[in-house]
């Protein structure tokens, strides 16, 4: 889905579309990179590197058509969510902390080691509508298995748990709605705005790790491997 925002037909709220159209651009192309990095296992990903992408422009559509006189639109009060702390998912093993990272100009940060999450700070708040997206390595070199290690080993199944602590002490539980393995060919920032990190309509979660063979003369994963789940609780 390339990402769409209703607008109304001033002037003022399409430069307003056109600037969140060009931050979601800015992010899917940053996601690009970023699924093409995770999992390395080479001296790179140990040192966190920051991988940088080119910017672009995508229109926005779906402009609001005028009511009846007199009518209200429909309430857009949305849930904000909270920073996360600690994400939980029991069937994987995984208890481990939450990293803040952002997306700067188009640049998007690495987890910082091999046991941390990492939210994205310009995505959703987990416990708020949309979609937060959190990515963690599968390994991690000179250390092995990593943090999302077993995720995609088959330990998650649909309407696993997987639970979000956020900063207020709450318990943020969702379920997994789906899981699905990405070979890199396929990963257009197209499909990546439909299908991976771009807005939803229910509060959702994504994780994002490396899956599928490794390959060793290019040092990387040839496939990556995508946990959507939707908030029960």
């Amino acid at each position: 889905m390339i990402p769409t925002t209703d607008t109304t037909t001033t002037g003022t709220s399409r430069r307003s579309a056109r600037t969140l159209s060009g931050r979601w651009q800015r992010f899917s192309l940053a996601a690009l990179a970023l699924v093409m990095m995770l999992g390395m296992t080479v001296a790179a990903a140990a040192q966190g590197e920051i991988v940088s992408t080119a910017i672009g422009e995508v229109p926005s559509t779906g402009g609001m058509r005028p009511g009846p006189v007199g009518a209200q639109p429909p309430s857009t009060a949305r849930r904000v969510g909270v920073e996360p702390t600690a994400l939980r998912i029991e069937d994987a093993g995984i208890d481990n902390s939450i990293q803040p990272l952002q997306i700067i100009e188009g640049v998007m940060q690495n987890p910082s080691g091999p046991f941390v999450v990492g939210w994205y700070e310009q995505t959703s708040k987990p416990g708020g509508d949309g979609n937060a997206v959190m990515a963690g390595h599968v390994d991690y070199w000179n250390v092995g298995p990593a943090v999302f290690y077993e995720l995609p080993r088959g330990t998650v199944t649909e309407d696993s748990e997987i639970v979000v602590i956020g900063s207020d002490g709450n318990e943020y539980v969702y379920a997994v709605e789906w899981q699905k393995l990405y070979n890199l060919d396929e990963l257009t920032v197209e499909i990546i705005n439909e299908e991976i990190v771009g807005p939803t309509d229910a509060p959702s979660l994504t994780l994002i790790t490396c899956g599928g063979e490794f390959d060793p003369i290019t040092a990387q994963y040839l496939s990556r491997y995508v946990v959507r789940a939707t908030l029960v609780s």
